[in-house]
């Protein structure tokens, strides 16, 4: 017996698959802060718990295929509230965002099919496109210059007759990078001129710092055909285990396509969508605070980042993780390093190698994401930690 090539070829986590060395660390009474993965510790608003509280149905029943009533209306309603115009039959529930970018390749692409996206991205995306069969075309952007957008000449040198969309994330995970009016406004020409769809995730979009603007895919005048948005309660609300995401286009024939992906499934976790729902109506003052904070964090790790030499590391404009290049080989290797043999009174760190993040093979590899999700006092012992870690790390590896 032979387990398919799909099985053989789909990537393992590069932001899990390191848990193993964290675990042992944990069992020998190790600390280890957690910069390795987006999971907030920002509390999920009351609001949300009350409803899992709350709910009494007799019968937990299917619900429809493209999202309940309810809350594909408090959608309707959250969209207009950020400047997006919508109609319910704009929006399918998905069960959360992975759900809402497979279904944006399935229904953008055929198997064999090419997506663009500029890379370092989220690696789960490979995981994706292995299971719709599609293949992602890397073009790659660079630390140096804060992971900015590719001149339109860029793209153009990976088209090929294969080549259906072009996916990013805005504001960018892991990169943190958000992309201009400007820059999205001219990823739009190009996608009309080569008949193209543009995929945007944008899950991350009331994280942004500086005083700058989101602007969405769904913004684009004249667009309405070549825009797939995807989205996420996730992080919006702190609330990564409700699992309920929606992708949205105004495209009918595209949505009424996504729709039969979406009854295959069933329907979305109703109850989830419920607790989700209570959220869309939560005052501009919730994301003010949780924005606030989040900025201050990155800017505390950003700093602190600063004052060890040979790092490479532009400040983000948005979501909650920094890419810093490091002046050491094999950045997978020091994270291990830092979870078996690195202690600073009874306590180490965990970041996320950055090779998993990258299509092209052998990028990378000098690369950690670090996600700043947690407190600032903690933040402050992880990054001492971390600076510390390296330096040893330096000494041994000369």
């Amino acid at each position: 017996m032979q387990i398919s090539k799909r099985a053989q070829n789909i990537q393992a986590s590069p932001i899990r698959k390191l848990m193993p060395y964290a675990n042992s660390a944990k069992a020998k009474g190790i600390k280890v802060y957690h910069l390795n993965i987006g999971q907030p510790d920002i509390p999920t608003p009351p609001e949300m718990i009350q409803v899992y509280h709350e709910f009494s149905d007799k019968v937990l029943a299917y619900g429809p295929s493209q999202g309940l009533e309810i809350y594909q209306e408090g959608l309707v309603q959250y969209y207009k509230s950020v400047g997006i115009p919508l109609n319910t039959k704009d929006i399918i529930v998905t069960i959360a965002g992975s759900e809402a970018v497979t279904f944006a390749m399935m229904v953008a692409a055929n198997e064999g099919d090419e997506i663009i996206v500029p890379e370092p991205f989220y690696t789960n995306y490979n995981g994706f496109a292995t299971m719709a069969s599609i293949t992602l075309k890397p073009i790659t952007t660079y630390a140096e210059d804060g992971f900015a957008l590719p001149e339109d000449a860029a793209f153009e040198k990976l088209l090929s007759p294969k080549t259906k969309a072009i996916m990013i994330c805005n504001p960018g995970n892991p990169t943190g990078t958000v992309y201009s009016k400007d820059d999205l406004f001219r990823l739009a020409d190009f996608c009309k001129k080569h008949g193209l769809y543009l995929i945007s995730d944008e899950v991350y979009r009331e994280f942004i710092y500086d005083g700058l603007k989101h602007t969405s895919v769904l913004e684009v005048p004249g667009f309405e055909e070549n825009a797939i948005m995807v989205d996420s309660v996730s992080k919006r609300y702190s609330a990564c285990g409700a699992r309920i995401g929606c992708i949205v286009s105004r495209n009918s024939e595209l949505m009424a396509a996504t729709l039969k992906f979406a009854q295959a499934r069933l329907c979305p976790p109703t109850v989830d969508q419920l607790a989700a729902n209570a959220c869309v109506y939560l005052p501009q003052s919730y994301f003010d605070g949780v924005i606030s904070e989040y900025e201050s964090r990155r800017n505390l790790v950003y700093d602190a980042l600063m004052d060890i030499e040979g790092v490479v590391c532009k400040k983000p404009e948005g979501a909650f993780y920094i890419i810093v290049k490091l002046p050491i080989e094999d950045a997978e290797d020091f994270v291990i390093w830092l979870l078996k043999d690195f202690r600073k009174d009874g306590e180490t760190v965990m970041a996320a190698p950055c090779e998993g993040f990258y299509a092209t093979p052998g990028l990378g590899r000098d690369e950690l994401r670090i996600a700043y999700i947690l407190n600032k006092d903690d933040l402050t012992k992880a990054m001492k930690i971390f600076k510390a870690g390296l330096k040893e790390y330096m000494l041994i590896k000369k």
